[in-house]
């Protein structure tokens, strides 16, 4: 019986409970993600799907943020980025490489057929600087209509 009784704890009230934050590079995104999404909200936009997954087969192609721009009727695809701090050797968007660019061309294509939406759409860049659980709030730079692509590309 003492042994079955080493293995069953009791659950702590969630009084007593303590948030620990996820530290990990997953925890840190989902922060940065959670972060933007209320930026966008606090704009006006209404947040269409978050981490959506439109090719079933290829794990890599991701929407971190789909919005609905209501002022210019536009659907947004917004790429999230969360850094610790600035770097004064590393520009804007520098997270973004060719692969990550063909990840978010065959997700959103992938997107936009999935859903039919025939209307205008746009690339935006949110990066957030600051620490997960630090006392100063993070500094939000949100770029927008990102040139992503070269200017003649076409969807279909």
């Amino acid at each position: 019986m003492a042994m079955d009784m080493m293995f069953w704890r009791r659950r702590k009230p969630d009084a007593e409970r303590t948030e620990v934050p996820d530290m990990s590079k997953r925890g840190v995104g989902r922060w940065g993600e959670n972060v933007a999404a209320r930026h966008l909200e606090g704009l006006g936009w209404r947040i269409i799907e978050r981490n959506a997954r439109p090719c079933r087969k290829d794990r890599r192609c991701e929407l971190d943020i789909v919005a609905f721009n209501p002022d210019v009727r536009q659907v947004v695809f917004v790429e999230v980025k969360t850094h610790g701090r600035h770097s004064a050797r590393a520009d804007r968007l520098w997270a973004i490489d060719r692969r990550k660019k063909r990840n978010l061309l065959r997700a959103s294509a992938n997107w936009l057929m999935r859903r039919r939406w025939h209307g205008n759409c746009r690339f935006d860049v949110i990066e957030i600087y600051g620490e997960m659980g630090g006392g100063v709030p993070p500094e939000i730079d949100h770029i927008e209509n990102v040139p992503l692509f070269p200017r003649n590309w076409r969807f279909w």
